[in-house]
């Protein structure tokens, strides 16, 4: 049965890129861990794009950020020395914990041109692991399971589901899946975690005698659930654990709002390192302070 149904937003990342913001959302901040959804494109860029396209050097803490393109590339550079592009069916897993910057750059469309649409997800870190040492995963192939079975075609990015592991290393229980459905073609959604959704990137779906077309996020209740594609659909299923009340400021996860505003402090007196690689440009800490808890509370 599905609780509530979130329609993306759209929100600008600075310049002229714009996203469709899914979480979090006045009515339901996370599901499970999953603390923050976007939905990149999809959005055609020419060659010779401006720089003002790309998302320069910013910070995070408290969270793990999931990277996952259906088309396109990004070239990730962070602070730890990782310079990594990303491109269909691979996933960038970067755990900020304690503090990790980072930049997000469309090198490829700027040379070439390209077609990006894709999904970035943060999935906040449970208690007693908010502060643990920042690290970055890429996975591509045998780390990301793949299965073909009814005119379903899915990719398992993180977590546990369908009886696969992916290899991503989480730090609680969760799933997160991309399927691709042929009309017709009817998925089961995972069980056994207590918050699950689905996400419609492309296409238009039927559950419980409803049709949703892209740009939902539909938040299911406990009981056992089955997903339809009324035409060719590309969904993405989500879930899992939930880790307890975070707050969040900007780009900053934390479960003590005293915290957020140490990490603000620091960015703006320049006391987070930036990627060695890409430390001429950086994103400044918004003009407001960090909003009162109540405002946050996620």
């Amino acid at each position: 049965m599905i609780d509530l149904v979130i329609e993306q937003r759209r929100r600008s990342l600075g310049g002229s890129f714009e996203v469709g913001r899914v979480l979090p959302f006045a009515k339901r901040r996370m599901v499970g861990p999953f603390i923050f959804f976007d939905h990149i494109g999809p959005l055609d860029l020419a060659s010779g794009i401006d720089r003002s396209v790309d998302v320069r050097a910013h910070p995070h803490i408290g969270l793990s950020t999931v990277t996952y393109l259906f088309s396109g590339e990004i070239m990730h550079r962070d602070s730890l020395g990782y310079e990594m592009a990303v491109r269909p069916h691979e996933v960038n897993w970067m755990t900020a914990g304690s503090g990790i910057t980072h930049s997000e750059r469309f090198e490829h469309a700027r040379a070439h041109g390209d077609h990006i649409h894709g999904i970035q997800a943060w999935v906040a870190l449970p208690d007693g692991q908010e502060e643990t040492a920042p690290s970055f995963s890429h996975h591509s192939g045998a780390d990301l399971p793949r299965w073909n079975d009814g005119g379903v075609t899915g990719q398992l990015i993180a977590g546990s589901a369908y009886g696969l592991s992916a290899a991503a290393r989480t730090h609680s229980p969760l799933f997160y899946a991309h399927l691709d459905m042929a009309p017709g073609a009817v998925a089961e959604i995972p069980a056994g975690y207590s918050e699950r959704a689905v996400y419609v990137a492309n296409g238009a779906v039927e559950m419980d005698g409803q049709r949703f077309e892209s740009g939902r996020m539909l938040v299911l209740g406990a009981a056992a659930s089955r997903v339809r594609a009324l035409d060719h659909a590309t969904v993405m299923l989500l879930g899992g654990e939930p880790v307890g009340a975070r707050f969040m400021y900007w780009n900053f996860v934390s479960s003590s709002q005293e915290r957020l505003a140490q990490a603000a402090a620091d960015w703006k007196a320049g006391r987070i390192k930036l990627p060695d690689a890409d430390n001429e440009e950086f994103i400044p800490l918004p003009d407001a302070g960090p909003p009162a808890a109540s405002q946050v509370r996620a």
